[in-house]
């Protein structure tokens, strides 16, 4: 779970800046929060953050993990730390999960972001997680502070007169629908959640302090849709999937319906979970119209409906991952095929990385050491992170001539051992 300490028990309470840097950058106490917000708000174009948003959103900030930048008294750049349990290959690991940054405009491409990306790498290496994650807003700012893209996702949108579903999709009789409301329902979204993200690489586990930003609801950010509902896929046993969505009823000039359903998260644990929640989104009365903003690459929708090309894809916002120490995150994951291989690593941000390292893993454990042996492969820290997750390989770096494999075979052979069968994916973005 995402918890906090003290600032007395950690640097980022301090105000000194890292050696060659030319802002100060410290912790934020909570009487800070409305500044923070104008500069996140500004930087990202937010506009003006509501009291309740920001109720919601101080209530998961870890004040002793935010990192913000100054001149003289005014902040001009901005961020924060989760402390995220989040599922890696391998199991649940402390994984830093940054947020919320964001410059002051007036005080762009003059090193505020560099200051503040290399504070908070020592930091959070100084706390002992190996492994650090992100949603980017902009793709080409984050490679260069050893981040790579790791997973992907789509925003879905299924024109539900385009659609059939397979008639062999997974049923159980047993199963039933309840609809509610998030906060009537809050155990069991809470409940079938938890179990899926421990299933799935890439999904943190949230608290009540996150289950209660993630569902505030509040009218200014509906556009013109319903409060949340949410419908449940439940048993005897208790639940086994969830849908929280919004609706919106409208009709065409011809006054034939037109309504839609936007859905913020499905969640399920069996295959008739899934295959009931989405039947029950597809056949509402009235509704033309089914959108998501946020679904995995391999989500079951994909392969329930019997021409996978009507339901309309975009390539959308996805974890990018930044290894903080490369032997212990290399060592604390899990691997699907032996493998004995040298890596070469560059890593501008982090020089405690740079070097080489033998990986020798199993299906059982691994180990990576330094080493002076000659590398099988040269490549940069960023592309370790995208593939760390198994859903990249770094056969397509290779390809693009990103990386360079000395040792024939050996990308091949650590793209096996990387490998999952399941895309990672997580459905919060944080």
């Amino acid at each position: 779970m995402s918890h906090s300490r003290s600032e007395a028990s950690h640097p980022a309470s301090s105000s000194a800046s890292p050696a060659g840097s030319d802002w100060p950058t410290r912790a934020i106490a909570p009487d800070e929060l409305p500044t923070f917000h104008r500069v996140l708000g500004e930087a990202m174009l937010f506009g003006d953050i509501t009291e309740t948003r920001s109720e919601a959103y101080g209530g998961i900030m870890e004040f002793d993990r935010s990192l913000c930048a100054f001149d003289g008294s005014q902040m001009v750049g901005a961020s924060t730390t989760h402390s995220l349990e989040m599922t890696l290959p391998g199991g649940p690991r402390p994984v830093a999960g940054v947020s919320a940054v964001g410059v002051w405009p007036s005080h762009r491409r003059r090193g505020v972001l560099s200051a503040i990306m290399r504070r908070q790498l020592a930091d959070t290496r100084e706390r002992g997680e190996n492994v650090a994650a992100l949603f980017a807003s902009e793709g080409a700012i984050y490679g260069r502070f050893g981040y790579g893209p790791a997973s992907r996702a789509y925003a879905v949108t299924v024109r539900t007169h385009e659609v059939d579903l397979r008639p062999d999709i997974p049923r159980d009789p047993a199963l039933r629908l309840r609809l509610s409301t998030p906060g009537a329902a809050g155990k069991e979204l809470a409940t079938v959640h938890r179990t899926a993200a421990a299933q799935r690489v890439g999904e943190f586990q949230r608290d009540e302090r996150w289950w209660k930003a993630i569902l505030a609801d509040e009218p200014e950010r509906r556009g013109g849709a319903s409060a949340y509902r949410c419908a449940i896929a439940e048993d005897d046993a208790g639940p086994l999937g969830y849908v929280v969505y919004r609706i919106t009823g409208q009709w065409t000039d011809h006054g034939t319906p037109d309504g839609r359903i936007d859905v913020a998260e499905l969640v399920a644990t069996a295959p008739a979970a899934y295959a009931l929640l989405w039947e029950y989104l597809l056949t509402r009365d009235l509704v033309t119209t089914v959108s998501a903003e946020l679904v995995a690459p391999d989500d079951p929708l994909l392969h329930l409906v019997t021409d996978p090309q009507r339901i309309h894809r975009q390539v959308t916002n996805g974890l990018w991952i930044r290894l903080v120490d490369v032997a212990a995150a290399l060592e604390q994951r899990s691997y699907a095929a032996p493998v004995d291989v040298v890596l070469e690593v560059s890593d501008a941000s982090a020089p405690w990385n740079a070097g080489r390292w033998r990986l020798t893993a199993d299906t059982e454990a691994a180990r990576c050491t330094g080493t002076d042996a000659e590398p099988d492969i040269r490549l940069d820290v960023c592309w370790l992170g995208a593939a760390y997750l198994g859903g990249t390989t770094l056969g397509t770096y290779r390809t693009a001539g990103l990386i360079t494999e000395e040792t024939p075979g050996a990308v091949d052979r650590l793209d096996t051992a990387l490998s999952r069968s399941e895309q990672p994916f997580c459905g919060e973005i944080f």
